[in-house]
Formats: structure tokens, C-alpha cells, sequence
């Protein structure tokens, strides 16, 4: 798709409509719908994920968006502007009625977050900005096996990537700020639980 993504409940509407001919949607469709020439809707669509409920608390979902975010993160720092994925990433899959119950639940959160976010403290979302964004989302993702053997502690690493995904895709330095408030509190959460 070459229109770009500048809301939660465009890339919603996008994975919903991947391979609509199939009972399950795999990672490579829902790449395809999203448009891989960003890495911001990646970063959006591992934290929505591991945020829904019924997909994200399926065990083994947060490692597996874990090794992604990483990837992506990875090749944000290294300003890659496709990010490649390994065959095995792609050709995961969820039943798109799992996704359908999950995706209901996330449009009235997600159409409240699209209303507040806007361009804003874009020095948080460019440049330097972006890196910053990209170790953030490499410390969530290297906790984000752990973050499975804690409860409710994967919605922390969710949060934070969605808000860093959102960030930007919506240019929104603000979004950003507070997604690193959500990676210290998750990074608290691990600590804690860990000693």
C-alpha cells in the first residue's frame, strides 16, 4: 500500500483486510497490508499485539514479538529504511478470528489515542530522537521473554511499543516521552520481580 499510516485504527482496518481468502492471517500478509517501508507501523503493530487480549497472552506470542521488535529496532539504529525479516517471522500466523476479537476490543482505545496524538516535540521522533526510541524498544524486546513468566507485565512492554509505534508514525515527541515513562516502569516491574 503506498498510502502512509497515521493512525492506530488505519493499520487496525489494514491487518483486518490482509489475505481476506484465509482463515489465518500470517505476518508476511499483514507486512504487505501495513507497508514495510516504515519502521514506526512495526513498531505499532508489536505492541498492539502484544497489548490484545486472546492474541498477546497466548504463550510464546510476547518472545516471538520480542525477537521482532528487535529486528526492527536493530534496523532502526543501523537507519535501514526496509526491514527484513527471517522466512520463519513471516510465515507465523493467527486466526483472523482470534485477530477480529482482539482488534474489537483495541478500536475504542485506539480511536481515543488517535484524537490526542498530533505533531508535536518532533525532536523526540527525529534524528537522535529515533535512536533513542530504537534502544528503548531493544530493552523492552531483550526483557520481553521474561516479561512472559510475570504476569500482566507484557501489557507494560505493549504499551510502551505502541506508544513508541504511534510516536512515530504521528510525529508526536510528546507519545514518546511517556512510552519511555512505560519502559522504565516496565524495566522496574522485571527488576522487582526478579529480586
Amino acid at each position: 500500500m503506498s498510502q502512509k499510516l497515521s493512525s492506530i485504527i488505519q493499520l487496525l482496518d489494514r491487518i483486518e483486510n490482509a489475505d481476506p481468502d484465509k482463515n489465518n492471517v500470517s505476518m508476511r500478509a499483514i507486512l504487505e497490508s501495513v507497508g514495510s517501508r516504515s519502521m514506526g507501523p512495526l513498531l505499532l503493530l508489536a505492541g498492539l499485539i502484544t497489548l490484545a487480549p486472546l492474541v498477546g497472552d497466548i504463550p510464546g506470542v510476547p518472545t516471538v514479538m520480542g525477537v521482532f521488535v528487535l529486528l526492527t529496532a536493530g534496523q532502526m539504529i543501523f537507519n535501514r529504511d526496509k526491514p527484513w525479516l527471517p522466512e520463519w517471522m513471516l510465515d507465523r500466523s493467527v486466526s483472523r478470528d482470534k485477530l477480529h476479537r482482539a482488534f474489537s476490543w483495541l478500536r475504542r482505545p485506539g480511536r481515543f489515542l488517535d484524537r490526542l496524538t498530533r505533531p508535536r516535540l518532533t525532536i523526540f521522533v527525529e534524528g537522535f530522537g529515533i535512536y533513542m526510541i530504537a534502544i528503548a524498544c531493544t530493552l523492552i524486546a531483550l526483557v520481553m521473554p521474561v516479561l512472559e513468566l510475570i504476569p500482566f507485565s507484557a501489557n507494560g512492554a505493549g504499551a510502551a511499543l505502541t506508544a513508541f509505534g504511534l510516536s512515530v508514525i504521528t510525529s508526536d515527541g510528546l507519545l514518546a516521552l511517556l512510552a519511555l515513562l512505560f519502559t522504565f516502569v516496565t524495566m522496574g516491574i522485571v527488576i522487582f520481580n526478579l529480586f
